[in-house]
């Protein structure tokens, strides 16, 4: 029988499995984290827990805030099991399991709404960070805050009863600015290049929406420091709950998968302190945009330039596209030359060994990362990983052809179907007027290019990207995946 995952029995679980060391009624949640997903639970709070594990200031525990109505289940489950949960990473060497700690409280903000405001706005939080994805921040393709979103409409109207995590932010901040409380500091670790920069220039045009005078509060006073993440982490499965129960003896109804690898480079700019998180494997430094850009670039365009083609070809998961000989040439040079290229020095990596690492471990078959957790947000992910190293190579007179494959590749895609016939996942916000106007288009790539929430209009003026795009989906339309990827790399 397995062992039900709470405080009572953790002490219970195989001498093989790593469980909190330290004293968990003592963690208070100074960080609220908005966002509680996968991501989170296998990298900030794993880095906060190996700070606990070696007694760092307990006072440094998180507080995990659910915004939307389909983070109802994790609550449940989280607060049935004290927060608790298992973190198994998987290897070619086999699987490791530990219980993560650092998260000492749950709160689902539909029901309880004023606990998760009054909590933010309280002496006792001073960092709030996210992972609320790039379609969380509310900026269109042209870099401005896309104000009539209806979220955002919407908490206008109500700014004391605000559904948003934007609206959350500002009513915490203006209780806080009326109470006369410094702010926290705001700490995006979301894949957005300048995540930190676009959550001060998004927020602050929000507030200014709002109320101008809470707007010069928060310039003057708020820090929103940079930061770049990195850890591989495929969706939770009922697989991955069976294996959690069948190989190591718990029944975790949550429990996380991941790789070894894991990567936080962070901006030292603090309102209020933070955690020692450097003594744990973390990176401050004073400006994370080299790391950002080598890792939005190389690894998430990767990432962005295998999914379409694999599941256009029917696959399902990472390392069975990586299996595809012509899509891992795809990938290696789309990262040589049209990624590499619009990069500057990264302290302390080199390049080669960080593009080798990249393809190493998206072959890794025992991640099992699937294919459509990649792609299924492209009206978002398109714009942060790849349309910055075309907007880069066209400026230098670089090639783009590998790069416009990817965004082809994902034009073929919004049509719905494989090469077989068999339906694809899309949960992308736009997904019926993508689809809508893929269907309509065809293997004509222009009525997509027009679409302004996705490309700038000065990108999609320019004629060799423009007559790049159009000459791969025909050829995709035409000719298949598979040729069309030869002719690409060939």
């Amino acid at each position: 029988m397995n062992i039900k995952l709470n405080s009572a029995n953790v002490g219970n679980l195989a001498s093989n499995i790593e469980v909190p060391a330290y004293d968990r009624q003592a963690v208070t949640p100074s960080i609220m984290h908005v966002g509680v997903g996968g991501f989170h639970r296998a990298h900030q709070a794993v880095y906060t827990d190996d700070l606990l594990k070696q007694g760092g200031d307990s006072s440094w525990g998180f507080c995990g805030v659910g915004l939307l109505e389909h983070d109802k289940r994790m609550h449940e489950v989280m607060k049935a099991q004290d927060c608790l949960y298992t973190l198994v990473e998987r290897s070619s060497e086999g699987d490791t399991a530990r219980v993560v700690g650092s998260i000492v409280d749950f709160v689902f903000a539909p029901d309880n709404r004023e606990k998760v405001l009054e909590q933010m706005a309280s002496p006792d939080t001073r960092i709030v960070s996210m992972t609320i994805t790039e379609g969380g921040y509310y900026f269109g393709s042209d870099g401005e805050l896309n104000v009539g979103h209806p979220d955002l409409q919407r908490d206008l109207e109500n700014p004391g009863q605000p559904r948003c995590s934007f609206g959350f932010l500002l009513e915490a901040l203006n209780r806080r600015r009326l109470r006369g409380l410094a702010p926290f500091t705001i700490m995006s670790c979301d894949n957005v290049q300048g995540n930190g920069n676009i959550a001060k220039k998004m927020l602050s045009a929000y507030a200014e929406l709002r109320d101008p005078v809470l707007r010069n509060w928060m310039d003057e006073n708020c820090l929103f420091p940079n930061s770049m993440v990195d850890r591989i982490t495929p969706a939770t499965t009922s697989e991955l709950r069976d294996l959690v129960g069948a190989q190591f003896g718990i029944d975790d109804g949550w429990p996380v998968m991941t790789e070894p690898f894991k990567q936080w480079v962070i901006e030292d700019h603090f309102v209020q302190g933070r955690p020692k998180w450097e003594n744990v494997g973390a990176q401050m430094t004073n400006d994370v945009l080299p790391y950002e850009l080598m890792k939005l670039r190389l690894l998430n365009g990767t990432h962005q330039a295998l999914c379409y083609p694999g599941m256009l070809l029917g696959k399902e998961l990472v390392h069975e596209a990586m299996e595809n000989a012509d899509i891992r040439l795809l990938c290696r040079k789309m990262m040589d030359e049209e990624a590499t290229p619009t990069l500057s020095p990264v302290p302390g990596i080199d390049l080669d060994e960080y593009k080798d690492s990249v393809i190493e471990r998206f072959a890794n078959p025992a991640i099992r990362d699937q294919l459509s957790r990649i792609g299924i947000y492209g009206s978002s992910g398109l714009p942060t990983f790849v349309l910055p190293s075309i907007v880069e190579q066209l400026k230098r007179g670089g090639s783009i052809k590998y790069l416009c494959f990817v965004i082809a590749s994902w034009f073929r895609y919004l049509n719905g179907a494989d090469e077989s016939g068999k339906a694809m996942p899309m949960l992308d916000p736009m997904a019926e007027k993508l689809r809508e106007r893929a269907q309509e288009a065809g293997p004509d790539a222009r009525p997509l290019l027009a679409m302004r929430e996705v490309f700038s209009e000065e990108l999609a003026s320019e004629p060799i990207f423009v007559d790049t795009v159009c000459a791969q989906l025909k050829g995709l339309y035409e000719n298949g995946t598979a040729a069309a990827l030869k002719e690409c790399i060939a």
